[in-house]
């Protein structure tokens, strides 16, 4: 009998999968329990039918660190159905049961992995099907214990870089992160933005020094055009406060809709090869 792969290296072969056809990868995110458990799952469901990657989910926590205005009310609206951590690793382990859905990670903050305990949450994660997840709030340096949780299960921890990162920060992240590095293509709170920051190209280079990883753009990515012009120097286009937006608006369809775009526009761009 065959043993299963472990959780990462079902995210790894995804991105693999995608860099294999010349192409970026779309990562979208949405926030678990919004507007309500249903639609949200739902929301998620058409984003895998209509050419999602990766998937993040977005537990809801009272404190959002990096997360701006559209993000803030569709957590806050979770939080007020009554939507906490184990109705979401539920609503993960029912999503990951479907074959046709792609990797899904967890976009989280530490307090909730704290609360929990590092490895009981990363043995929970796993179980609930997730290949890893994304802690903005984590630096690499002080992560050991996380570290520790996620490699004893095989789950990816995934870390940030920012325009600001140092090399020795690079450098740090590049060795403790699996999966792919996130980059941020703005600096503070995630939000729609007109037009993409001068200096992302060049921050996703610097990674590449440090890393044979993937690197992802997230944070400011707002729209098909934008993704088009990331998907021509990353691995991986990574949008969130649109789609959130979008379900907001539009319903489940409204978030169909804009992730076909969002996959269209990236599949029809060409990567140049890291």
């Amino acid at each position: 009998m065959t043993a299963s792969p472990a959780p990462a290296e079902r995210l790894d072969a995804r991105l693999a999968e995608a860099r294999g056809q010349g192409r970026a990868a779309l990562v979208t995110y949405g926030v678990a329990g919004y507007p309500d458990r249903d639609t949200a799952l739902a929301a998620f469901r058409a984003m895998a039918a209509a050419g999602a990657d990766v998937i993040e989910v977005g537990p809801p926590y009272s404190d959002p660190l990096i997360d701006g205005p559209v993000i803030q009310q569709a957590v806050q609206a979770a939080l007020d159905r009554g939507s906490r951590l184990d109705d979401v690793l539920a609503m993960v382990g029912e999503l990951t049961a479907d074959p046709a859905v792609p990797p899904v990670l967890l976009l989280l903050y530490y307090n909730l992995i704290a609360h929990r305990g590092p490895q009981r949450f990363a043995t929970d994660l796993a179980a609930a099907g997730a290949c890893g997840a994304v802690v903005p709030d984590l630096p690499p340096e002080e992560a050991g214990e996380w570290l520790a949780a996620a490699g004893r299960v095989g789950i990816a921890p995934v870390f940030l870089a920012a325009p600001t990162s140092t090399e020795a920060r690079l450098d740090a992240v590049a060795r403790a992160g699996r999966g792919f590095i996130y980059a941020q293509a703005t600096m503070g709170v995630t939000g729609l933005r007109a037009s993409l920051s001068a200096g992302v190209e060049e921050l996703v280079g610097r990674v590449r020094k440090h890393t044979d990883l993937p690197v992802c753009v997230g944070i400011g990515v707002s729209n098909p055009e934008q993704a088009a012009t990331v998907a021509r120097f990353a691995d991986g286009v990574i949008v969130g406060t649109a789609l959130v937006r979008r379900l907001g608006e539009g319903g489940v369809e409204g978030v169909r809709a804009l992730t076909a775009e969002l996959s269209s526009a990236i599949r029809a761009t060409r990567t140049t090869p890291p």
